[in-house]
Protein backbone atom coordinates (compact mmCIF):
# COMPACT_ATOMS: atom_id res chain seq x y z
CA UNK A 1 0.00 0.00 0.00
CA UNK A 2 1.77 3.13 -1.20
CA UNK A 3 2.00 6.26 1.03
CA UNK A 4 2.44 9.89 0.00
CA UNK A 5 3.06 13.06 2.19
CA UNK A 6 1.76 15.84 -0.32
CA UNK A 7 2.59 19.43 0.41
CA UNK A 8 0.59 22.21 -1.64
CA UNK A 9 1.26 25.77 -0.41
CA UNK A 10 0.17 28.96 -2.27
CA UNK A 11 1.23 32.90 -1.89
CA UNK A 12 0.28 35.46 -2.81
CA UNK A 13 1.66 38.79 -1.94
CA UNK A 14 0.13 42.21 -2.99
CA UNK A 15 1.51 45.39 -4.12
CA UNK A 16 -0.38 46.99 -1.06
CA UNK A 17 -2.50 46.08 2.02
CA UNK A 18 -5.79 44.80 0.99
CA UNK A 19 -8.86 44.11 2.68
CA UNK A 20 -12.19 41.84 3.03
CA UNK A 21 -10.72 38.78 1.40
CA UNK A 22 -13.24 35.76 1.53
CA UNK A 23 -11.93 32.62 0.17
CA UNK A 24 -12.67 29.12 -0.66
CA UNK A 25 -10.78 26.04 -0.87
CA UNK A 26 -10.86 22.85 -2.11
CA UNK A 27 -7.67 20.73 -1.43
CA UNK A 28 -8.83 18.13 1.51
CA UNK A 29 -7.77 14.65 -0.14
CA UNK A 30 -11.12 12.38 -0.87
CA UNK A 31 -11.19 9.50 1.67
CA UNK A 32 -12.46 6.24 0.22
CA UNK A 33 -12.46 2.86 0.04
CA UNK A 34 -8.66 3.39 -2.26
CA UNK A 35 -7.66 5.93 -0.30
CA UNK A 36 -6.82 6.56 3.45
CA UNK A 37 -6.25 10.11 4.95
CA UNK A 38 -3.87 9.52 7.88
CA UNK A 39 -3.39 12.98 8.42
CA UNK A 40 -4.05 16.12 6.77
CA UNK A 41 -3.42 19.97 8.15
CA UNK A 42 -4.22 23.32 6.74
CA UNK A 43 -2.36 26.33 7.96
CA UNK A 44 -3.39 29.94 6.70
CA UNK A 45 -1.24 33.34 7.71
CA UNK A 46 -3.25 35.36 9.89
CA UNK A 47 -4.82 32.24 11.31
CA UNK A 48 -8.49 32.74 10.30
CA UNK A 49 -10.88 30.24 11.56
CA UNK A 50 -12.33 27.95 8.39
CA UNK A 51 -15.62 26.51 8.37
CA UNK A 52 -15.93 23.23 6.74
CA UNK A 53 -18.95 21.73 4.75
CA UNK A 54 -19.60 19.22 2.31
CA UNK A 55 -20.77 20.65 -1.04
CA UNK A 56 -23.55 18.51 -3.80
CA UNK A 57 -20.86 16.58 -5.26
CA UNK A 58 -19.76 15.37 -1.47
CA UNK A 59 -16.49 17.23 -1.57
CA UNK A 60 -15.44 18.68 1.39
CA UNK A 61 -15.10 22.70 1.47
CA UNK A 62 -13.56 24.90 3.57
CA UNK A 63 -14.36 28.91 3.65
CA UNK A 64 -12.11 32.04 5.39
CA UNK A 65 -12.23 35.28 5.85
CA UNK A 66 -9.32 38.06 6.51
CA UNK A 67 -10.95 41.36 7.18
CA UNK A 68 -8.15 43.28 8.52
CA UNK A 69 -5.35 44.72 5.97
CA UNK A 70 -2.84 42.73 4.40
CA UNK A 71 0.23 42.34 1.87
CA UNK A 72 0.21 38.60 1.82
CA UNK A 73 -2.26 35.47 1.88
CA UNK A 74 -0.24 32.09 2.30
CA UNK A 75 -2.15 28.44 2.25
CA UNK A 76 -0.33 25.53 3.57
CA UNK A 77 -1.75 21.78 3.05
CA UNK A 78 0.44 19.25 4.68
CA UNK A 79 -1.36 15.38 3.76
CA UNK A 80 -0.17 12.21 4.72
CA UNK A 81 -2.26 9.42 2.45
CA UNK A 82 -2.23 5.98 2.16
CA UNK A 83 -3.99 4.34 -1.50
CA UNK A 84 -4.73 0.71 -2.35
CA UNK A 85 -4.99 -0.50 -5.53
CA UNK A 86 -8.45 -0.81 -7.22
CA UNK A 87 -10.60 -3.86 -8.42
CA UNK A 88 -10.62 -3.45 -12.23
CA UNK A 89 -14.02 -4.11 -13.64
CA UNK A 90 -15.08 -7.53 -14.65
CA UNK A 91 -16.75 -6.42 -17.51
CA UNK A 92 -18.87 -9.84 -17.87
CA UNK A 93 -22.19 -8.39 -19.00
CA UNK A 94 -23.28 -8.48 -22.70
CA UNK A 95 -23.07 -4.60 -24.65
CA UNK A 96 -26.53 -5.05 -25.17
CA UNK A 97 -27.23 -4.93 -21.52
CA UNK A 98 -24.84 -2.69 -20.13
CA UNK A 99 -25.89 0.24 -22.79
CA UNK A 100 -29.75 -0.57 -21.70
CA UNK A 101 -28.31 0.01 -18.15
CA UNK A 102 -26.63 3.14 -19.20
CA UNK A 103 -29.94 4.37 -20.86
CA UNK A 104 -31.77 3.70 -17.57
CA UNK A 105 -29.43 6.47 -15.69
CA UNK A 106 -30.39 9.88 -18.29
CA UNK A 107 -33.29 10.46 -15.95
CA UNK A 108 -31.74 9.28 -12.67
CA UNK A 109 -30.45 12.61 -10.35
CA UNK A 110 -27.42 10.93 -9.75
CA UNK A 111 -26.23 11.26 -13.50
CA UNK A 112 -28.34 13.66 -15.38
CA UNK A 113 -25.34 15.97 -14.78
CA UNK A 114 -22.33 13.80 -15.77
CA UNK A 115 -24.42 13.71 -18.96
CA UNK A 116 -24.59 17.39 -20.04
CA UNK A 117 -21.92 19.00 -22.41
CA UNK A 118 -22.69 22.34 -23.78
CA UNK A 119 -23.41 22.52 -27.12
CA UNK A 120 -20.90 22.61 -29.55
CA UNK A 121 -20.48 23.91 -33.59
CA UNK A 122 -17.66 20.91 -34.07
CA UNK A 123 -20.13 18.18 -32.52
CA UNK A 124 -20.49 16.91 -36.72
CA UNK A 125 -16.84 16.83 -37.07
CA UNK A 126 -15.63 15.55 -33.58
CA UNK A 127 -18.58 12.84 -34.75
CA UNK A 128 -17.13 12.03 -37.87
CA UNK A 129 -13.71 11.66 -36.20
CA UNK A 130 -15.08 9.31 -33.90
CA UNK A 131 -16.47 7.01 -36.35
CA UNK A 132 -12.72 5.57 -37.41
CA UNK A 133 -12.33 5.27 -33.51
CA UNK A 134 -15.19 3.25 -32.17
CA UNK A 135 -16.94 0.30 -33.19
CA UNK A 136 -20.61 0.46 -33.00
CA UNK A 137 -21.83 -2.51 -30.02
CA UNK A 138 -18.53 -2.71 -28.40
CA UNK A 139 -18.85 -2.59 -24.52
CA UNK A 140 -19.15 0.66 -22.53
CA UNK A 141 -15.62 0.53 -21.19
CA UNK A 142 -13.89 -0.52 -24.12
CA UNK A 143 -15.45 2.27 -26.21
CA UNK A 144 -13.96 4.82 -22.84
CA UNK A 145 -10.59 3.26 -23.19
CA UNK A 146 -10.43 3.77 -26.75
CA UNK A 147 -11.46 7.87 -26.16
CA UNK A 148 -9.04 8.00 -23.51
CA UNK A 149 -6.37 6.31 -25.94
CA UNK A 150 -7.15 8.57 -28.89
CA UNK A 151 -7.19 11.82 -26.76
CA UNK A 152 -3.54 10.71 -25.65
CA UNK A 153 -2.23 9.95 -28.98
CA UNK A 154 -3.65 12.70 -31.02
CA UNK A 155 -3.08 15.71 -28.79
CA UNK A 156 0.15 17.02 -28.08
CA UNK A 157 0.97 17.70 -23.98
CA UNK A 158 2.32 21.32 -24.46
CA UNK A 159 2.46 24.22 -22.13
CA UNK A 160 1.60 28.06 -22.48
CA UNK A 161 -0.87 27.19 -25.63
CA UNK A 162 -3.98 27.07 -23.95
CA UNK A 163 -5.59 29.11 -20.75
CA UNK A 164 -8.15 28.38 -18.12
CA UNK A 165 -10.79 29.57 -20.68
CA UNK A 166 -9.94 27.70 -23.37
CA UNK A 167 -13.06 25.53 -24.68
CA UNK A 168 -12.94 22.48 -25.95
CA UNK A 169 -13.15 24.02 -29.60
CA UNK A 170 -10.04 25.76 -29.61
CA UNK A 171 -8.21 22.42 -27.69
CA UNK A 172 -9.64 20.09 -30.47
CA UNK A 173 -8.51 22.32 -33.50
CA UNK A 174 -5.01 22.98 -31.69
CA UNK A 175 -4.42 19.28 -31.62
CA UNK A 176 -2.57 20.54 -28.25
CA UNK A 177 -2.72 21.30 -24.33
CA UNK A 178 -2.28 20.18 -21.12
CA UNK A 179 -4.12 17.87 -18.02
CA UNK A 180 -7.04 20.03 -17.94
CA UNK A 181 -7.81 20.28 -21.83
CA UNK A 182 -7.06 16.81 -22.26
CA UNK A 183 -9.81 16.19 -19.31
CA UNK A 184 -12.34 18.80 -20.70
CA UNK A 185 -12.34 16.59 -23.97
CA UNK A 186 -12.36 13.58 -23.28
CA UNK A 187 -15.24 14.17 -20.89
CA UNK A 188 -17.18 15.87 -23.81
CA UNK A 189 -16.26 12.65 -25.69
CA UNK A 190 -17.59 10.38 -23.26
CA UNK A 191 -20.80 12.29 -22.51
CA UNK A 192 -21.01 12.40 -26.59
CA UNK A 193 -21.77 8.89 -26.25
CA UNK A 194 -23.73 8.77 -23.59
CA UNK A 195 -21.33 7.74 -21.10
CA UNK A 196 -21.78 9.62 -17.64
CA UNK A 197 -17.97 11.29 -16.67
CA UNK A 198 -17.40 13.44 -14.08
CA UNK A 199 -14.10 15.92 -13.86
CA UNK A 200 -11.56 14.87 -10.75
CA UNK A 201 -8.90 17.31 -9.41
CA UNK A 202 -6.09 15.83 -7.18
CA UNK A 203 -2.50 14.89 -7.68
CA UNK A 204 -0.15 12.28 -9.35
CA UNK A 205 2.23 10.58 -7.51
CA UNK A 206 5.09 8.68 -9.64
CA UNK A 207 7.12 5.66 -8.44
CA UNK A 208 8.55 6.43 -12.15
CA UNK A 209 10.18 8.56 -14.71
CA UNK A 210 8.16 10.14 -17.28
CA UNK A 211 4.39 10.61 -15.96
CA UNK A 212 3.23 13.77 -17.26
CA UNK A 213 1.52 16.01 -13.56
CA UNK A 214 3.89 15.13 -11.54
CA UNK A 215 5.01 17.55 -9.35
CA UNK A 216 1.73 20.18 -9.46
CA UNK A 217 -1.86 19.32 -9.22
CA UNK A 218 -3.51 17.30 -11.88
CA UNK A 219 -6.89 16.41 -13.61
CA UNK A 220 -8.26 13.03 -15.10
CA UNK A 221 -12.03 11.72 -15.76
CA UNK A 222 -14.42 9.36 -14.07
CA UNK A 223 -16.32 7.47 -16.14
CA UNK A 224 -19.54 5.28 -15.10
CA UNK A 225 -19.12 1.45 -16.02
CA UNK A 226 -22.05 -0.52 -15.74
CA UNK A 227 -22.20 -3.19 -12.74
CA UNK A 228 -18.83 -1.62 -11.58
CA UNK A 229 -18.95 1.69 -10.71
CA UNK A 230 -16.68 4.71 -11.22
CA UNK A 231 -13.32 4.27 -13.03
CA UNK A 232 -11.02 7.05 -13.45
CA UNK A 233 -9.20 7.12 -17.07
CA UNK A 234 -6.13 9.92 -16.87
CA UNK A 235 -5.68 10.90 -20.80
CA UNK A 236 -2.89 12.80 -20.16
CA UNK A 237 -0.93 9.41 -19.06
CA UNK A 238 -3.19 7.06 -20.96
CA UNK A 239 -3.97 4.96 -17.79
CA UNK A 240 -6.32 3.81 -15.62
CA UNK A 241 -6.36 5.37 -12.37
CA UNK A 242 -5.00 3.12 -9.64
CA UNK A 243 -3.23 3.68 -6.28
CA UNK A 244 -0.79 6.35 -7.71
CA UNK A 245 -3.53 9.07 -7.96
CA UNK A 246 -4.95 10.87 -4.89
CA UNK A 247 -8.20 12.40 -5.53
CA UNK A 248 -9.05 15.97 -4.10
CA UNK A 249 -12.67 17.03 -5.61
CA UNK A 250 -14.83 15.96 -8.20
CA UNK A 251 -17.23 17.66 -10.33
CA UNK A 252 -18.98 18.41 -13.70
CA UNK A 253 -15.81 20.35 -15.04
CA UNK A 254 -12.93 22.59 -13.33
CA UNK A 255 -15.37 25.32 -12.17
CA UNK A 256 -16.88 23.25 -9.59
CA UNK A 257 -13.23 22.14 -7.93
CA UNK A 258 -11.16 25.25 -7.96
CA UNK A 259 -8.46 24.67 -5.48
CA UNK A 260 -8.32 28.44 -4.29
CA UNK A 261 -10.72 31.34 -5.11
CA UNK A 262 -12.47 34.33 -3.60
CA UNK A 263 -12.52 38.23 -3.56
CA UNK A 264 -11.22 41.38 -1.76
CA UNK A 265 -10.83 44.54 -1.92
CA UNK A 266 -7.73 46.46 -3.02
CA UNK A 267 -4.99 46.39 -5.50
CA UNK A 268 -5.45 44.06 -8.60
CA UNK A 269 -1.48 44.11 -9.07
CA UNK A 270 -0.02 40.65 -7.11
CA UNK A 271 2.19 38.18 -7.52
CA UNK A 272 0.88 34.74 -7.36
CA UNK A 273 3.06 31.86 -6.30
CA UNK A 274 2.33 27.77 -6.06
CA UNK A 275 4.32 24.89 -5.24
CA UNK A 276 3.92 21.46 -4.89
CA UNK A 277 6.07 18.51 -3.39
CA UNK A 278 5.16 15.13 -3.11
CA UNK A 279 7.42 12.25 -1.42
CA UNK A 280 7.27 8.90 -2.01
CA UNK A 281 7.12 7.04 1.19
CA UNK A 282 10.70 7.79 1.68
CA UNK A 283 11.63 11.61 2.71
CA UNK A 284 13.77 13.46 -0.14
CA UNK A 285 16.90 14.69 1.66
CA UNK A 286 16.70 18.47 3.07
CA UNK A 287 19.30 19.99 0.17
CA UNK A 288 16.70 18.35 -2.42
CA UNK A 289 13.82 19.53 -1.55
CA UNK A 290 12.20 22.76 -3.36
CA UNK A 291 12.91 26.14 -2.26
CA UNK A 292 11.24 27.73 -5.00
CA UNK A 293 7.42 27.64 -6.21
CA UNK A 294 7.12 25.90 -9.29
CA UNK A 295 4.30 28.26 -10.87
CA UNK A 296 4.81 32.18 -10.46
CA UNK A 297 2.57 34.96 -11.79
CA UNK A 298 2.49 38.17 -11.85
CA UNK A 299 -0.41 40.28 -11.82
CA UNK A 300 -0.26 44.05 -12.66
CA UNK A 301 -2.29 47.08 -12.13
CA UNK A 302 -5.11 46.87 -14.68
CA UNK A 303 -4.49 50.23 -16.77
CA UNK A 304 -7.98 51.25 -16.29
CA UNK A 305 -10.18 51.82 -13.44
CA UNK A 306 -12.30 48.90 -12.59
CA UNK A 307 -14.47 48.14 -9.00
CA UNK A 308 -12.44 47.63 -6.21
CA UNK A 309 -13.50 44.12 -5.56
CA UNK A 310 -11.33 41.80 -7.24
CA UNK A 311 -11.67 38.34 -8.03
CA UNK A 312 -9.34 35.90 -8.10
CA UNK A 313 -8.90 31.97 -8.67
CA UNK A 314 -6.07 29.90 -8.06
CA UNK A 315 -5.65 27.23 -10.35
CA UNK A 316 -3.04 24.70 -9.51
CA UNK A 317 -3.68 23.04 -13.32
CA UNK A 318 -2.21 25.98 -15.00
CA UNK A 319 0.82 24.83 -13.18
CA UNK A 320 1.59 22.33 -16.50
CA UNK A 321 0.09 25.06 -18.81
CA UNK A 322 2.93 27.04 -17.74
CA UNK A 323 5.84 24.66 -15.97
CA UNK A 324 5.82 21.06 -17.46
Amino acid sequence: MPSYKIQHRTRYAYAAPVIDCANQLMIYPLPDARLTVKSHNVSISQQPEVALFTDYFGNQVGVFSLIQPHSELVIESLAEVETHAIQFPMDEADAATQWENLASLRTDMAFMDYLKSPHSELEPEIRAALGSVLTYGDKPLKQALQLSEYVYENFQYQQGVTSIETPIEETWRLRAGVCQDFTHLLLYLLRLIQLPARYVSGYVCPREEGVRGAGATHAWVEVYVPFYGWLGLDPTNNCIVNDGHVRVAIGRSFADVTPVKGTYKGTGAHTLEVSVHIENGQPLPTDNQPDVPVYVQQAPTPPEPVNSYRKYVTWEQQQQQQQQ
